[in-house]
């Protein structure tokens, strides 16, 4: 069995884009199944602020695939389902 690929969002509670992004990873994952798993983590915090710094994230919304800075903003929905379509292939 594959392991699940890692998505991380980086958000805040009062980005507007982040609202956005959340609203496409939720709509756009369940046709996947379980081949990705999301973690999402609020960039102000201090557990987000400490991995945002160590990251070099200065923006939100921002997406980590396999722990690489995939998007810094709303991407298309066709952009997101290209680049995890291009992770199952790997």
């Amino acid at each position: 069995m594959n392991k699940a690929i890692k998505l991380e969002l980086f958000y805040t509670l009062t980005c507007p884009n982040c609202k956005k992004m959340k609203r496409l990873v939720n709509d756009v994952l369940p046709t996947y199944g379980n081949k990705f798993e999301i973690k999402q983590t609020l960039a102000n915090m201090p557990l987000g602020m400490v991995k945002t710094m160590k990251l070099g994230i200065h923006s939100v919304p921002t997406l980590l695939i396999n722990d690489e800075i995939a998007f810094r903003s709303v991407p298309s929905k066709q952009e997101f389902i290209n680049k995890l379509t291009k992770y199952i292939n790997n």
